[in-house]
C-alpha cells in the first residue's frame, strides 16, 4: 500500500492562546492536504496520481465529508517548515471512500501529531444525491488502499 506524503504549511492564524496549532485548525490543515491530493489541478504538471476529482466552480461532482473523527497525540506548534499529511485510502467503497490521516514531522523517526479518518461522500452537485465511484477514480486510488486507522478507545 503506498500512501500520499503532502506538504502542508502553517499559517501563523492556526496557533491558539497555548501556542500550539488549535483543534479546529488542525482539520483544516487535513482539509488542506486532502484537497491538494485528490482534486485535478488542471494548471500543474506534478499533480498528485490520485488527483482525479473536479472540485473548482460549476463541477458536476461535489464531496462532503460525512463523518470525521482525529485522535491528538502531540501538541503541534507554529513552525515555518510545513508538516506532513499522509494520505491513504482506509476503505473505497461504492459512493464514499474512508481518507486516514498522520500529520508528522518530516524524516526517517518522525513525530506524529494525529491520526484523522474523514468518510467522504461522492455526489451529484446538482441534486445532493450520492454518485458511485467511477472507474477512472477507482484505478488512481486503489493503489493507495490499506490498514484504516484504530482509534484508542477510552471507556
Amino acid at each position: 500500500m503506498a500512501r500520499l506524503a503532502v506538504p502542508v504549511q502553517l499559517r501563523w492564524g492556526d496557533v491558539d492562546a497555548y501556542r500550539h496549532v488549535n483543534n479546529a485548525a488542525m482539520l483544516q490543515l487535513l482539509e488542506e492536504a486532502r484537497i491538494e491530493a485528490f482534486w485535478r489541478h488542471d494548471e500543474r504538471e506534478d499533480a498528485w496520481p490520485t488527483a482525479v476529482l473536479d472540485g473548482g466552480p460549476g463541477a458536476e461532482l461535489a464531496t462532503l465529508v460525512a463523518r470525521q473523527e482525529i485522535e491528538y497525540l502531540l501538541p503541534l506548534g507554529y513552525r515555518r517548515t510545513p508538516v506532513i499529511v499522509d494520505l491513504w485510502i482506509g476503505r473505497l467503497g461504492g459512493a464514499s471512500i474512508d481518507v486516514c490521516y498522520e500529520v508528522r514531522d518530516e524524516g526517517p523517526d518522525p513525530a506524529v501529531y494525529a491520526r484523522s479518518t474523514a468518510t467522504i461522500v461522492l455526489v451529484e452537485a446538482s441534486t445532493g444525491r450520492p454518485r458511485r465511484i467511477q472507474e477512472e477514480q477507482r484505478r488512481a486510488w486503489e493503489p493507495y488502499v490499506g490498514e484504516p486507522i484504530v482509534f484508542r478507545r477510552r471507556h
